[in-house]
C-alpha cells in the first residue's frame, strides 16, 4: 500500500516568475529544438547560489537521502535528494519553470508519437507519478571535490519521466573549482556520439533533455538520445543544484 504523498505546500510563485519573465522563452524553445539544451544566464545571484549550497553541510533536515557515487558505479563525488516539503524558493522555481516547459514537453511528445499530454500544471503532474507509484521528490544538490567526476547518465526514476530538466552551477569556475565541465552528449542512428559541453558561470542554469529528444530529419522527425556528466574536478569544490520534474519510486 501506497504511504500518502506529501506534496509541496501551495504558495505563491510571483517571485519565480518574475525572474522567468526576464528571459525569451521563444529562444529557448528554439535552442532546445535545435541542439537539446538552452541556457539561462544569471538564473541565481550569488548570495542565493552561498545559500542554497549551504545546505548541503547543515545537516540532513532538507533531505531524504545522502548518494556516495563511487559505492554505486556513477563516478565519484556525492549528493543528497531533498525531502518533501522542498525549501519555498525551490518548491515556487519548480512549479513555475515547469509550466513554462511543459508546452515545449508536449509538442516534443506530439513530434515523438507519443500518446500522452503533460498538465499545464506542476502539481496535476505529480499526482499522476504519485498514482503511478513515483512518490520521492527528486530535486537534489551535488558537490565535487577534486578527482571527482559523474558519469554519463540519465535521470530516469520511474516508468514516468518528464523529458526536461534543469542544473544551476552554485560555485564559481575558476575561482572555487577547476575543470568540472558539464557534458552533454547525444546519439543519433546510425551516427557517433555528438558531445557538447555547456560553458555555464556561478548562477547560470541550462535546461536540457532527460532521455530523448525529437530532431527534424529528411523523412519527419526520428529520435535522438541523449546523456549528460560532469568531467573531472582539478582542484577546489564544485556544487550544483539538479531540478527534475518527476518524482521516483
Amino acid at each position: 500500500m501506497l504511504v500518502p504523498l506529501c506534496l509541496p505546500a501551495a504558495m505563491s510563485t510571483e517571485t519565480s516568475q518574475t525572474i522567468l519573465n526576464r528571459y525569451n522563452w521563444a529562444d529557448i524553445a528554439a535552442d532546445l529544438n535545435a541542439r537539446g539544451w538552452a541556457l539561462l544566464p544569471e538564473l541565481f545571484a550569488e548570495h542565493d547560489c552561498r545559500a542554497i549550497r549551504s545546505l548541503y553541510d547543515e545537516g540532513d533536515e532538507h533531505f531524504r537521502s545522502r548518494v556516495i557515487m563511487q559505492r554505486h558505479g556513477f563516478g565519484r563525488g556525492e549528493y543528497k535528494y531533498f525531502s518533501y516539503p522542498l525549501p519555498d524558493d525551490l518548491s515556487g522555481l519548480r512549479a513555475t519553470l515547469y509550466a513554462r516547459l511543459a508546452p515545449i514537453a508536449n509538442a516534443w511528445a506530439g513530434r515523438l508519437g507519443h500518446n500522452w499530454t503533460y498538465p499545464a500544471i506542476h502539481q496535476d503532474y505529480l499526482k499522476i507519478c504519485y498514482e503511478a507509484g513515483q512518490t520521492r521528490p527528486t530535486p537534489l544538490l551535488l558537490k565535487y571535490e577534486a578527482g571527482d567526476y559523474n558519469c554519463l547518465h540519465q535521470d530516469l526514476y520511474g516508468a514516468l519521466n518528464f523529458p526536461l530538466q534543469m542544473a544551476v552551477l552554485l560555485s564559481r569556475p575558476g575561482e572555487e573549482f577547476q575543470g568540472g565541465g558539464l557534458i552533454l552528449t547525444e546519439q543519433r542512428p546510425r551516427m557517433q556520439s555528438r558531445p557538447h559541453l555547456i560553458p555555464l558561470k556561478q548562477g547560470d542554469a541550462v535546461i536540457f533533455a532527460v532521455n530523448e529528444r525529437p530532431v527534424e530529419g529528411s523523412r519527419g522527425d526520428y529520435r535522438v538520445k541523449l546523456r549528460h556528466g560532469v568531467s573531472e574536478v582539478w582542484a577546489g569544490v564544485r556544487h550544483t543544484l539538479g531540478l527534475i520534474f518527476h518524482d521516483a519510486s
